[in-house]
């Protein structure tokens, strides 16, 4: 017999006998009863909580994809019959050759704690409106008089799209970096003067003697760092509880309380030439003027909600292609004087062929300096070429240092994301297809695969077109080398430990490809929301010293 009395008003008490069943089936069916009652309740009670775990996580989910279609809008053409919406053009004037970027953003919403929303623009065909030509501006160190024929036609595709109502308001910056860096100065100044003279001549574009420069290396870096954290949204305002926060000391700032906002994400640029690294430390973090940049990213001088302290180091010689050659002068050195001193032959004829465990299996190279020819063959040795140029680091013994003995401020690796462009993609991506959520060991293991690979195999790879379109043949022949380049760099010069899970190799982000003219168009135009409004602020600083100046004094540049 089953009582049910203790969950009912003692009115509703009552039992249940089964009169005229055989006793053996009391126990059973008294089981049955209590079993079915507690199994409602189960399921009534999961199916409660999956419904309702189902609803939050779909609004959590449906928040977040609209979320992420606000970031990727820009893939609709760019409406050039809008008279609201400005335009900005840079070219980067970079080693191996120059492109121009046009971008494009609305009326700004007035509100002050909100940045411009800049964005790449867009064709007819909803293509990125973006030109590149070779080579780099610096071939022309010898003939300045050149350069202006020599960029024109990037200047002309930018006019072609920006209408033509705008281009007296629409600012225009060349930019140049790590390949007119090593160039004296003074051929440095007769290229920016062919610029400053010739352009105005031509164009329309609001430019004037600050907007064509040679950038520091600090510059650029911190212009990369800025244009990754504007797409991933780190500048917005909190939205959601389970996103990643810090507590933030504004440096400079009269007060005292730390505000909470997004936490932003460090940045690894590797080029042709220069290797940079920047990420936000704490204000309690001691560093050296010359490798941190403080900026008021606002437009409002008085507001800190976008003031940020970014460490920034920048190494030139350690982009991929400068490295190769660093590589090649040292095997050409040691291999003249190893057979001077031992009367052999090496690397002298195709016959008796230098080694290199750098180059994939059994591919023919040569090394040619002086009239001089060193013949190399590759082995395709991945960990023997990773201990050959881990010299190349000039790592020092002293603690907190990066490559070439710079500071490096402690990064808490638990808590930390960092993104990485230029190499850091291309080697993960271009021919190993394994770019995004970096994996030490999975790209050890493709790296020591592809190296190992004979150079015909990959020869017939390629011809069938099995890797990433724009691959060449210099990229297959220098991928094994540049592959143990950037491994070295990432786990033994900036020190990321083997198991580090939070880098991401990228070209593009949110459908946006994510280049260091973005940070340096939204750094230079951040003015301009309330200059017309309450402001005579200039779009930018006057000269390269009023940028550096703002940096290291963010809050407390006097406006004009």
């Amino acid at each position: 017999r089953i009582g049910i009395s203790c969950l009912f008003p003692a009115s509703w008490h009552f039992s249940i006998s089964p009169v005229g069943c055989p006793r053996i089936l009391n126990t059973n069916l008294r089981q049955i009863i209590v079993i079915s009652v507690l199994a409602a309740a189960v399921s009534l009670l999961y199916f409660s909580v999956v419904i309702i775990r189902n609803k939050y996580g779909r609004l959590t989910r449906d928040k977040k994809f609209q979320r992420y279609l606000a970031r990727v809008t820009d893939i609709e053409a760019t409406d050039t019959n809008n008279p609201s919406v400005n335009y900005g053009i840079v070219v980067d004037c970079g080693s191996s050759g120059s492109r121009v970027f046009v971008y494009c953003w609305p009326r700004h919403n007035g509100n002050p704690r909100d940045l411009l929303d800049i964005r790449q623009m867009r064709d007819k065909n909803r293509k990125p409106v973006v030109m590149k030509i070779k080579p780099g501006i610096s071939e022309f160190a010898t003939s300045p008089e050149k350069v202006s024929d020599y960029i024109s036609p990037l200047l002309n595709f930018a006019a072609e799209h920006v209408p033509r109502a705008k281009h007296k308001e629409t600012p225009l910056y060349i930019l140049c970096t790590a390949g007119m860096r090593i160039l004296p100065e003074s051929q440095q100044k007769a290229i920016l003067e062919d610029l400053l003279t010739d352009i105005p001549v031509h164009f329309d574009f609001l430019f004037s003697d600050s907007h064509a420069e040679v950038i520091s290396g600090k510059q650029e870096g911190v212009y990369a760092w800025i244009g990754i954290n504007f797409v991933l949204g780190r500048f917005e305002h909190i939205e959601d509880d389970d996103e990643a926060v810090v507590e933030v000391n504004i440096p400079g700032s009269e007060s005292s309380e730390a505000i909470v906002r997004k936490r932003t994400a460090g940045i690894l640029d590797m080029g042709g030439v220069s290797t940079q690294i920047a990420y936000e430390v704490p204000k309690t973090e001691e560093v050296a003027k010359n490798l941190l940049a403080e900026f008021n990213l606002g437009c409002d001088v008085h507001q800190t909600e976008h003031v940020y302290r970014v460490y920034v180091a920048t190494f030139l010689g350690f982009g991929g292609n400068a490295a190769r050659q660093r590589y090649e002068d040292r095997i050409f050195a040691n291999t003249i004087q190893k057979n001077r001193l031992l009367g052999k032959q090496t690397g002298l004829t195709p016959d008796m062929p230098y080694l290199d465990p750098c180059l994939p299996l059994d591919i023919k190279d040569e090394i040619q300096q002086n009239g001089q020819t060193i013949y190399l063959r590759g082995t395709g040795d991945f960990d023997l070429c990773r201990e050959t140029i881990q010299p190349f680091m000039n790592k020092t013994n002293e603690t907190q240092t990066s490559l070439n003995g710079v500071y490096q401020p402690p990064i808490h690796f638990q808590n930390s994301e960092f993104y990485g462009f230029s190499e850091f993609y291309y080697c993960t991506e271009d021919v190993l297809r394994i770019g995004g959520d970096y994996n030490a060991a999975k790209f050890t293991k493709a790296a020591k695969d592809y190296c190992a690979t004979k150079w015909s195999i990959l020869r017939e790879r390629f011809d069938r077109g099995l890797y990433a379109s724009h691959a060449d043949l210099h990229r297959l022949k220098y991928q094994c080398f540049k592959s143990a380049w950037m491994f070295e760099v990432f786990h033994r010069g900036f020190s990321f430990p083997v198991n580090y899970k939070s880098l991401k190799t990228a070209l593009q982000v949110y459908d946006r490809e994510v280049q260091w003219t973005l940070g340096a168009i939204l750094y230079r135009t951040r003015f301009l929301p309330l200059s017309r409004a309450r402001w005579r602020a200039p779009v930018v600083p006057a000269t390269r010293e009023a940028e550096a100046g703002e940096w290291r004094k963010p809050g407390r540049r006097s406006l004009q």
